[in-house]
């Protein structure tokens, strides 16, 4: 598979020989869903609670007698039809969100994601990333003069002058391969990666 590279104006140079495991699979669009979703699911933490009928502030006695009210008949206030009762089905903190995909099924989503990205020319590549020093104007400057407005930068490794001139802008992410999650690389328009961010994928995927 052959990967466009860059240079820092974003003209592009050469290309660079990408593993077809990696960058070259079919797209499974199934297969990408339900990886995308268990991700998103295992990073939801059950914070909320709701209080059943037993747990409401309700007295247990019954409300009126049982006939000649002409009300439907009841037994406690604390019931689910009324108001201020409890909630029939309460969610509870101990609630278990995540699902499971396992290492096989995630490798070969990322392999899908990848390879498509690179078929839809969304992910290019650059010898490497670097910026002088920690200045979010530098960052954009740069991002800009590659043609780029939004993008997920892939690096091999992630120094503290692209971190510390990134994290107030929300339209770039830089991350290190080992830390690439397919929300993001599905979410971003544009991915940019360093070589070594290839191989590095390469090694994880192939």
């Amino acid at each position: 598979m052959e990967l466009k590279l860059i240079n820092d104006q974003g003209q592009s140079t050469s290309s660079v020989n990408a593993s077809d495991v990696a960058f070259g699979r079919e797209f499974n669009e199934p297969l990408v869903h339900q990886v995308v979703v268990a991700y998103m699911a295992n990073a939801r933490t059950a914070t909320r609670a709701q209080k059943g009928r037993s747990e409401v502030a309700k007295s247990t006695r019954k409300p009126f007698k049982q006939k000649g009210t002409g009300n439907a008949r009841a037994g406690m206030a604390s019931s689910p039809i009324w108001r201020g009762g409890g909630k029939t089905f309460p969610n509870s903190p101990d609630e278990n969100f995540s699902h499971k995909v396992n290492k096989k099924m995630h490798r070969a989503g990322m392999q899908s994601i990848l390879s498509e990205l690179a078929r839809l020319g969304r992910l290019q590549v650059v010898e490497e990333f670097t910026i002088a020093s920690p200045k979010t104007k530098l960052m954009v400057e740069k991002i800009k003069t590659m043609g780029f407005e939004s993008v997920m930068i892939v690096t091999d490794d992630l120094d503290e002058n692209l971190y510390l001139s990134s994290r107030n802008l929300p339209h770039i992410l830089i991350v290190e391969a080992q830390h690439a999650d397919p929300v993001n690389l599905v979410r971003f328009p544009n991915v940019l990666m360093t070589r070594n961010a290839v191989k590095k994928f390469e090694e994880m995927l192939g």
